[in-house]
């Protein structure tokens, strides 16, 4: 499987990790729900920012694309903490999905400078 390919699953794999851990949340919890929707929505949109910039048009696309797929998992990441430090979930349920997103930025970030750099 190319490398393209590993990023697709691995966006979306993340996406319905998100997803698994919003249903987990407490119903009956307001902080909860704003968080854990605000962390649905910025967490679920990584795969489609990806998606997306592997149809971009042109390198400015591709890295524009990138750069919102970026800031999206920058956000879940700030969600992810706000869910622990808040003490609506243990910190320690969180940490593996907060591993993959700092995971997932580095990636896309070498992604972006690596394009800009070939565009020098």
């Amino acid at each position: 499987m190319n490398a393209p390919e590993d990023l697709r699953t691995r966006t979306k794999k993340y996406a319905l990790r998100i997803i698994r851990l919003f249903r987990a949340l407490p119903r009956k919890d307001g902080v909860a729900e704003v968080l854990g929707k605000q962390l649905l929505r910025s967490g679920t949109s990584v795969a489609a920012h990806y998606r997306e910039a592997c149809r971009a048009k042109s390198d400015l696309d591709f890295i524009s694309k990138l750069e919102g797929a970026q800031q999206e998992l920058d956000e879940s990441d700030l969600w992810l903490e706000l869910l622990a430090d808040s003490g609506v979930m243990k910190p320690k349920l969180i940490e593996p999905l907060r591993q993959e997103t700092d995971e997932l930025i580095a990636i896309f970030v070498t992604m972006t400078k690596n394009v800009k750099t070939r565009r020098r």
